[in-house]
């Protein structure tokens, strides 16, 4: 398997491009501000073919790039139909203004193919699986995507900003709810096995077995500890 994974933007979030090895179909997860050129590059050096973009969740630091990336390939947009509105409307979806001289040109709005994905869902794409899980908490539509293990390959976790090394993603902006991502990660994190390699929004990526040992916020929640309320700081747009 390939994943080819770059910061972008002014929050540098991760964008991925995922394929069964180079020269072939790809599927790209969260393709946010200023990740165009990124994903050019990426598919110019694997000579990848783009076959739809996947969305973790509807922040404009997650998606800014979506409509010229899908435009340009001619591919679809998968989104939960709870973040779809965040595409037209990024603003709403902050509850602040974006701040345009940090932010530079965008392109807002939809690409002309958009999908909704559905909790417990599979997409099979480029000749790869994943499964959905709807996991809100960070936004009401936010998804993560799982891929098994194959082969000596370990399962592959796409939290967004559910799950960081080190930490979570925050919850004060309109549609975040602090109960409901701590619901979120017992529900869809806790299950996975240690070797699950953890590919987040946001930063470095980390193994579920070191964020059961040493995440605050996944250690409370195991241990059924409180509110997870930890002053441990949290991440994301």
């Amino acid at each position: 398997m390939l994943i080819a994974g770059f910061p972008a933007g002014a929050w540098g979030t991760n964008c991925y491009v995922v394929a069964p090895a180079a020269g072939e179909e790809c599927v790209i997860i969260d393709p946010g501000h200023q990740a165009a050129q990124g994903v050019e590059d990426t598919l110019r050096k694997h000579r990848l073919k783009p076959v739809a973009v996947v969305l973790t969740h509807g922040h404009i630091d997650h998606v800014a790039s979506v409509v010229p990336v899908c435009g340009a390939h001619g591919v679809p947009a998968w989104i939960h139909p709870e973040d779809r509105y965040m595409m037209s409307d990024p603003e709403k979806a902050l509850g602040r203004s974006i701040g345009r001289q940090l932010m530079g040109e965008l392109t807002v709005g939809e690409p002309d193919d958009v999908r909704e994905l559905t909790d417990g869902g599979a997409l099979d794409l480029a000749g790869m699986r994943f499964s959905v899980a709807h996991a809100p908490g960070h936004t009401k539509g936010s998804v993560t995507f799982r891929m098994p293990e194959q082969a000596d390959i370990p399962p592959v976790f796409f939290s967004g900003d559910l799950l960081f090394a080190g930490s979570i993603g925050r919850t004060d902006l309109p549609g975040g709810d602090h109960a409901e991502i701590l619901r979120s990660l017992a529900r869809v994190c806790l299950p996975l096995e240690d070797s699950t390699v953890v590919l987040s929004g946001h930063g470095p990526q980390t193994t579920i077995g070191r964020e059961r040992a040493t995440n605050p916020f996944l250690r409370d929640v195991a241990a059924g500890l409180g509110d997870g309320s930890t002053a441990a700081p949290r991440r994301g747009m």
